[in-house]
């Protein structure tokens, strides 16, 4: 049984995990499958004698995502192990635009949504083709990958948070510009010609801006990974051929003899063939008091050679050191789900069926859902605008991607914070019951 992690791009929301999830255990020869929406990654268990990683990948293809396998610590450089965060710099500068030119919006509108006369706000402000022309590019570059997303979700059969989002913000937007274009349709019926561009500005700049933190927190915690992967010596001192050669650590192979001076980092794990020294294991043991080696005692790669110098025998190298299983056991705790996170998933595999229709094969009831709201707000109030707002409302806030977004960034956040200081935590489960953890002295 093989088990691997791989990469997904184009997750939106809790829900696109679930879509996914069930894609990849409908494989023949798949035993397991967790997709972590937090850390964008999938652990799959598979047998490699009824399947392979590329019949599991095209899975994921054919459900409208994409996955990479993660590159094997020992099969590159190790800065380049840890995947690229989330283009966060394009994420804050649409942030940026889309705030600056909400707040304009925001401010524009208020006389018209509070009904109340604000001296030092220009009537010129809410005029509706000068918000046209400041909302269009940010329907257009700022919320062009939900509409994107939504898209492919329509072609796939489906729904998710760019659904929700481009149908609410396409809606007040299309709304807009139809009365800017035609004002007469709404005034012949006596209904206020009124625009709702500032609702999809806003709307668009803060989703974006919660995309940000999610890449920012994700950021940070790769990060700490990246901490421990560069604790690894770049080079090693090898014994071939009666000559010392500085090699890279990737060419380093078992059964190697190599030489450690005075102020290096142990490249890998082995023995002491002889010489001797004391050597700094604090970042493994936290052991402060530096540790005497001779021949035959074991030393551990990344941990510092202090006074003198000795050669051993390399017996683990590249995925297989100490401290290529630190970083591996934090990225399976990040990977891991908690309890209650499980409480949340299976609230969330009823929720999404019910209110949004999106699970498995079952048809995407969403528009139905609005629509319905559509129709009881205007047969009860008669108000066009108000009926359709209300549907807007519906498309954009009935989506659990908060539900299921909380408890995977907090397990991620946390078990990169414990690697940062020191403090390894074995998976999701561990890190919950910390927290009923009670001492007395």
């Amino acid at each position: 049984m093989e088990t691997r992690h791989l990469q997904l791009e184009g997750m939106g929301c809790a829900a696109c995990a679930s879509a996914i999830e069930t894609a990849i255990q409908k494989v023949s020869g798949v035993d397991y499958c967790s997709v972590n929406f937090g850390a964008e990654q999938a652990t799959v268990a598979y047998d490699q004698s009824h399947t392979s990683l590329e019949k599991i990948e095209q899975a994921v293809t054919q459900a409208g995502y994409r996955a990479t396998p993660v590159v094997e610590w020992g099969d590159c450089e190790a800065t380049a192990c840890v995947p690229e965060a989330a283009a966060g710099q394009d994420l804050l500068q649409k942030v940026w635009v889309g705030g600056a030119v909400s707040t304009v919006l925001v401010f524009g509108s208020l006389p018209a949504m509070t009904g109340v006369y604000v001296p030092f706000i220009p009537t010129w402000l809410h005029h509706p083709w000068l918000q046209l022309v400041l909302t269009t590019p940010i329907v257009v570059w700022c919320g062009q990958s939900f509409f994107l997303g939504g898209w492919k979700a329509v072609r796939r059969g489906t729904a998710d948070m760019n659904t929700l989002v481009a149908l609410g913000t396409g809606t007040a937007y299309l709304y807009s510009l139809v009365v800017t274009l035609f004002p007469g349709l709404l005034t012949a019926q006596g209904l206020a010609a009124q625009v709702y561009y500032e609702a999809a500005a806003v709307v668009i700049t803060l989703i974006l801006l919660g995309r940000w933190l999610e890449s920012r927190a994700r950021g940070q915690t790769k990060a700490a990974i990246q901490k421990l992967m560069g604790l690894q010596a770049k080079t090693a001192r090898v014994i071939r051929q009666g000559e010392e050669q500085d090699l890279p650590i990737q060419q380093v192979v078992v059964g190697d003899v190599i030489v450690v001076r005075p102020g290096e980092k142990i490249p890998v794990d082995g023995v002491v063939l002889g010489g001797k020294s004391v050597v700094d294991e604090s970042m493994v043991t936290g052991e402060s008091i530096p540790v005497t080696k001779q021949e035959g005692d074991e030393v551990i790669g990344a941990t510092l050679n202090k006074t003198g110098s000795f050669q051993f025998r390399a017996q683990r190298v590249g995925k297989d050191t100490m401290l290529a299983q630190i970083v591996k056991l934090v990225q399976q705790a990040q990977g891991s789900k908690a309890p209650i996170q499980k409480v949340a998933d299976r609230v969330i595999r009823w929720f999404v069926p019910v209110v949004l229709a999106i699970r498995g094969e079952t048809p995407d009831l969403l528009p139905q859902i609005a629509l319905l709201t559509f129709l009881l707000w205007f047969s009860f109030t008669g108000n066009l605008t108000l009926a359709l707002m209300t549907m807007v409302g519906v498309l954009i806030i009935a989506c659990p991607c908060a539900l299921g977004l909380a408890t995977p960034t907090s397990i991620m956040v946390g078990t990169g914070k414990g690697a940062e200081y020191g403090i390894l935590i074995k998976d999701a489960t561990s890190l919950e019951l910390a927290g009923v953890v009670k001492t007395s002295w």
